[in-house]
């Protein structure tokens, strides 16, 4: 691994000189592909910037590309100065940060020359972000060209009002587009309404401290990994056995488990869900393993107990460096190694649920690029974000650089990509009244699965049908 760092930081200079003096001077008006971008977004996949929210990333794992054999054919168009808007919650602008990203930005500025184009950014506060381009797009005056969207509120209701494009006939390439975003994650009746360019599959899992596992004399979680042993049973098993009182006053100061409020963990890996399309999932037998694996970590105290805190809290009990897990996503490793700098941060994928066939990563707030309804010539558009992004990357696979400058231990990068290529994108933020938190909350309060299910199963049908049957 070392090696393989080394060769590509000397290839990587050699070709930035080299693209650097090829490229001249670029003007500084283009903008384009969102890879390359630093880890700012939660959620997000780890490559890409965005605002300090909980809207999740653009790109998750991609489909294994295969060359460029279904490439579009070279276009000849006159864009008449057209100047294409890309609407984002943070600036997309491609970062000349790397090889990659430095061809991409030679590709727009050649490709704005040959059709006769210009580039701009609309940056839109999140907070603000969904009202305003929703009404933008109800009012028939998107915007931009192209708009990144929540699939939470573009499918089905965008799609269903007939404001979004369907590109599924432009994204062949798949070099370039994430077939999994298109072909799959943004699919509404057999259409592609999403697309990206990132390849970055979306890491989640369990952040453990590898320092305080020493200390502590357990097992290591590699071994459980290894021995295809690492499920729910030997989770929780390793989170009690950290469960302990180092100095003998009758208190826990050491914990296990940062967090307990896991449901969407619980659900994608077990390849479980709440909602299915246009029904409740609630009696679905993996939804059911998931309710039971939520009730057993709460009704037999495995976490560490919350003092009050909000959603960060779990995150700041593992930097402590008393807790020895923490459920997260890669785009928090940065904090967390500059927070913790006197221990080893190691990870492991989520543990399979009894149902589950795979390792996965999941995301409840997918989100990619879109085309609205009222913008001409679709087809153009995505032709000039095919050529852009039509590069012969650097590296030998996506976030190659993020996880190797992240993680010294390869079965920590080996991990990270196992989670990111069995990602899963659950839909039950699409639905406002689904009682997400009260489910939650019966659960955790001991009450039982089965009577869990018959008090919402009617109240997350009836919120599903609010949005389908409109």
């Amino acid at each position: 691994m070392q090696v393989r760092k080394l060769s590509v930081f000397l290839l990587s200079l050699m070709l930035i000189f080299t693209l650097a003096a090829c490229s001249g001077n670029a003007g500084t008006n283009a903008s384009g592909s969102s890879n390359g971008n630093s880890n700012k977004e939660p959620v997000e996949a780890s490559v890409n910037e965005g605002s300090e929210t909980t809207e999740p990333a653009e790109a998750n794992n991609a489909g294994e590309a295969t060359g460029d054999e279904q490439s579009t054919p070279e276009m000849d168009f006159d864009m008449g100065g057209r100047v294409i808007k890309i609407v984002s919650w943070w600036d997309m602008t491609i970062p000349e940060d790397n090889p990659d990203n430095i061809q991409r930005k030679k590709n727009l500025d050649d490709l704005m020359k040959k059709h006769n184009f210009k580039v701009e950014y609309v940056a839109v506060d999140y907070g603000e972000y969904q009202q305003k381009v929703v009404a933008s797009l109800v009012a028939g005056e998107p915007l931009g060209d192209i708009v990144r969207l929540g699939k939470a509120y573009m499918i089905p209701a965008l799609v269903q009002q007939d404001l979004i494009w369907p590109i599924d006939e432009y994204t062949k390439n798949t070099k370039v587009f994430n077939q999994k975003v298109t072909n799959e994650f943004m699919q509404y009746e057999g259409r592609g309404y999403g697309f990206t360019d990132n390849q970055s599959d979306f890491m989640s899992g369990v952040f453990y401290n590898r320092t305080l596992l020493n200390q502590l004399g357990l097992k290591p979680l590699q071994d459980y990994v290894d021995e295809d042993n690492w499920n729910w049973d030997t989770f929780i098993q390793v989170a009690k056995e950290a469960n302990k009182d180092t100095n003998n006053d009758g208190k826990l100061d050491r914990w296990g488990l940062s967090q307990g409020s896991l449901m969407d963990q619980s659900l994608y890996s077990n390849e479980a869900s709440l909602t299915l399309g246009n029904k409740q999932n609630l009696e679905d037998p993996k939804t059911v393993e998931a309710f039971n694996f939520i009730s057993r970590v709460a009704t037999e105290k495995v976490a560490r107990a919350t003092e009050g805190g909000d959603w960060t809290e779990p995150g700041q009990f593992f930097r402590q460096g008393n807790t020895l897990m923490y459920a997260g996503a890669i785009w928090e490793i940065g904090g967390l190694k500059t927070d913790m700098k006197d221990y080893d941060i190691g990870f492991v994928p989520f543990p399979k649920g009894p149902s589950a066939t795979a390792y996965h990563a999941g995301e409840a707030l997918f989100q990619s690029l879109a085309i609205p309804k009222k913008v001409e010539n679709p087809e153009q558009l995505m032709y000039i974000w095919e050529k852009i992004n039509d590069v012969d990357s650097l590296y030998d696979y996506p976030d190659q650089a993020t996880l190797e400058s992240n993680f010294t231990n390869e079965d920590d990068i080996e991990n990270a990509i196992i989670s990111g290529k069995g990602m899963l994108v659950l839909d039950h933020n699409t639905f406002p009244k689904l009682p997400y938190y009260d489910i939650i909350g019966d659960l955790i309060a001991g009450n039982s699965v089965s009577t869990v299910i018959s008090k919402f199963k009617a109240n997350v049908q009836a919120a599903i049908d609010e949005v389908y049957k409109k």
